[in-house]
């Protein structure tokens, strides 16, 4: 089969090593144009491009794929991105974290598959694994999915369920995520071309959608109750990162547990090597790793050392 491959991060990256490991035929990989990352914002190559030029697979980095876009630029890299697609009839494209909108005149060229972070039809959208955590789930899984043009609405293929741990964050699940969606695609593209590849259409009920996380969410309240900001600090991590406040000083805080006690919401109840008791709106949440502006990531207790909190609240 002659695999066409769309997708940006890691989680694609993945998938993509899984499709070359299997002896797929790539002839072309589409993924987000370089961006600014690291501490001197220099333009990075997305993990996809990096695994797609390492076995010199053609890469294309359109801006969009919408011929019909109102930015000449956008409409002209698209329309060359179109005719690339055109010219290779190819048997099927994988998608996995793309990150632009695929329009009909791409779906249209040749069957086009995705691979989505959780159990459809909850969770559909951009942030599947934040949000399944964030809103304590149990389990998540991948499912392996037809393309059309609603959000995540297309018929589902292959489904594959992942347990949510306590310990698990946005991270940690990603990775498990991501290696069982590689995977799953390798054996999707076998039963495809056998003519064994089934399609079930979604239910209707149960849709919920994933929306994007925005840095203003990593604020946390800590009125709200401590069972909830635990499973915030596990969904932001590690972006963006969940963040409290004290005398003015943003602390972020990277891994916590719920904990026994109780006072006005945000003040620090006890502060040492085993952790930091804060006050919230039901019951009190301990945390176990904290770092300050310009610091490092630290355990509770090195943490104290430099910045002492007994006695002080979290804005």
């Amino acid at each position: 089969m002659k695999v066409v491959f769309a997708g940006t991060p890691e989680f694609a990256a993945c998938a993509l090593r899984a499709l070359i490991d299997a002896g797929f035929e790539i002839p072309l990989v589409l993924t987000q144009p370089d961006r600014p990352a690291g501490r001197g914002m220099q333009l990075q190559a997305s993990s996809v491009k990096q695994v797609a030029l390492e076995h010199g697979i053609e890469v294309l980095q359109p801006l969009s794929l919408r011929t019909d876009a109102k930015d000449p630029q956008r409409a002209e890299e698209a329309a060359a991105a179109h005719a690339r697609l055109l010219s290779l009839d190819y048997d099927v494209m994988v998608v996995a974290a793309y990150g632009l909108i695929l329009p009909r005149s791409t779906l249209d060229i040749a069957p086009c598959i995705n691979i989505h972070g959780s159990l459809l039809p909850r969770w559909r959208g951009a942030a599947p694994i934040h949000r399944a955590i964030e809103s304590g789930d149990v389990e998540t899984g991948v499912t392996i999915m037809g393309m059309e043009e609603g959000l995540d609405t297309g018929p589902m293929m292959l489904i594959e369920r992942v347990a949510i741990d306590d310990a698990d964050t946005t991270g940690t699940l990603h990775d498990k995520l991501a290696a069982l969606g590689a995977t799953m695609i390798v054996e999707a593209l076998r039963l495809l071309s056998r003519g064994e590849l089934p399609a079930t259409p979604q239910p209707e009920e149960g849709v919920t959608y994933a929306a994007k996380i925005s840095k203003d969410e990593a604020k946390l309240d800590f009125g709200l109750p401590a069972v909830d900001l635990w499973r915030k600090v596990r969904a932001f991590n590690p972006f963006p990162g969940a963040q409290g406040s004290v005398n003015g000083t943003a602390v972020k805080i990277w891994n916590a547990e719920p904990a026994q006690g109780r006072g006005e919401p945000g003040q620090v109840l006890s502060a040492d090597a085993a952790g930091i008791v804060v006050a919230c709106g039901d019951g009190a949440l301990r945390l176990l790793q904290l770092q300050k502006p310009g610091g490092k990531r630290l355990a509770a207790g090195e943490f104290l050392k430099s910045f002492p909190l007994q006695g002080l609240k979290f804005e």
